[in-house]
This record gives structure tokens, C-alpha cells and sequence, in this order.
């Protein structure tokens, strides 16, 4: 494919995981209401696919 970029397996993997992030938190980000402290890098940490599990962890990770 021309144009394509290499991206590894795990990149993938780390990128598809956000698909599964609660909708409250998807509509936070779009909407520009993200907690504090927030990163693609707290969002490619491993969390749990309960959506108020994520929403806990990600408010605590803000504190």
C-alpha cells in the first residue's frame, strides 16, 4: 500500500484497546472535558473493560 506507515503489533493492539473506553469518557475527551493530568499515556496503560471501573481509575490517576 502506498503511503501506509509501519506500526508494529503492539501499537495496534495499544491503539485498539481504545475502542473499548466508556462512552462518558469518549464524550468528555470530544467535548474537551478530560480530567487533569490525562495522556494518551494513562490510556495505553491495561484497565479494566468495566466502564466504572475506567472512569474510577482514570479520576484517581488525575488526583
Amino acid at each position: 500500500m502506498q503511503g501506509a506507515r509501519y506500526c508494529t503489533l503492539t501499537y495496534l493492539a495499544r491503539l485498539l484497546r481504545l475502542t473499548l473506553l466508556a462512552p462518558d469518557i469518549i464524550e468528555a475527551i470530544l467535548d474537551g472535558r478530560e480530567p487533569d493530568g490525562m495522556s494518551l499515556e494513562t490510556l495505553r496503560k491495561p484497565m479494566s473493560m468495566v466502564w466504572k471501573e475506567q472512569c474510577k481509575m482514570l479520576v484517581e490517576s488525575a488526583v
